[in-house]
């Protein structure tokens, strides 16, 4: 009968037989089960020939022992450094947009369900003139139609109006002014867009007093838009206007550098 034989934990050897594990007179004794089998020596290496080292950190090649270890490990030193190889590595951005737009994320995500569920509009004629019908919220002729305005505040800065009725809602958005360039070109990016309103067709020419922009949107906004899509433009709004006002700031403190230095250069 042919016996493969392994070299098992240092100390003692032990044949396996493929049939029966009892141990017969003159000869080791034999087990089928029961025991960690351990290579050769020869197949560790074949084996380790295989691996690529480039995969682990320099830490993995050379453990040292740090004592957390838990029940079943393998090995003393090696195995918390090989769970934390294994492990992919973790990256931190350190790009002032992306930690802008991580820090904006619950906010606008607020704006977009506070906005997803004032969007529930409905037909109403208009109960002061006959075969009418008028967004309620700009004509505020009927109190009982209107719902109670909620405002969403980032801080003092940064906050948005949401003023829903029954057949319309107004949306109203302070954008962040830092210093006096930010206000100006705030201003000029707003009166901008709104002297091109038609092209917008939910935009208001003239924002509510204490906002820099509104929008307007009606139920036959919705009828003839997709809601999700309405909610989705107001969110990107949020996101790219606040990305030109500081692309418009660099490029504004850039040319005045350059101005001042190319006044300066003769009198050196």
């Amino acid at each position: 009968m042919l016996e493969v034989r392994h070299q098992v934990v240092p100390g003692r050897r032990r044949y396996v037989s493929g049939e029966s594990g009892v141990a017969s007179a003159g000869q080791p004794e034999r087990e089928s089960c029961g025991y960690d089998v351990i290579k050769p020596q020869a197949a560790l290496e074949a084996q380790a020939s295989h691996v690529n080292l480039s995969n682990f950190p320099p830490s993995s090649l050379h453990p040292k022992d740090t004592g957390n270890v838990g029940p079943g490990d393998a090995s003393l030193t090696t195995a918390p450094h090989l769970t934390e190889a294994l492990q992919p590595p973790t990256s931190t951005s350190t790009n002032p947009a992306e930690l802008r737009s991580q820090s904006l994320r619950p906010y606008l995500q607020c704006v977009r369900s506070s906005l997803t569920a004032a969007l529930t509009l409905s037909n109403f004629a208009s109960q002061t003139a006959e075969r009418h019908n008028v967004p309620e919220i700009e004509a505020q002729t009927s109190p009982e139609v209107l719902l109670q305005p909620l405002t969403i505040a980032r801080n003092e800065n940064e906050r948005v109006l949401i003023e829903p009725s029954i057949n319309s809602v107004r949306i109203s958005i302070k954008i962040k002014q830092a210093d006096e360039i930010e206000h100006i070109l705030v201003h000029k990016f707003t009166r901008f867009l709104t002297q091109r309103a038609e092209s917008f067709f939910i935009l208001r020419r003239k924002p509510i007093k204490g906002y820099d922009i509104s929008f307007l949107i009606t139920n036959f906004h919705t009828e003839e838009m997709l809601k999700h899509k309405l909610v989705d433009f107001i969110i990107q709004f949020m996101e790219e206007v606040d990305k030109e006002i500081s692309e418009m700031k660099l490029f504004l403190n850039a040319r005045a550098r350059f101005v001042a230095e190319s006044f300066l250069t003769p009198f050196d």
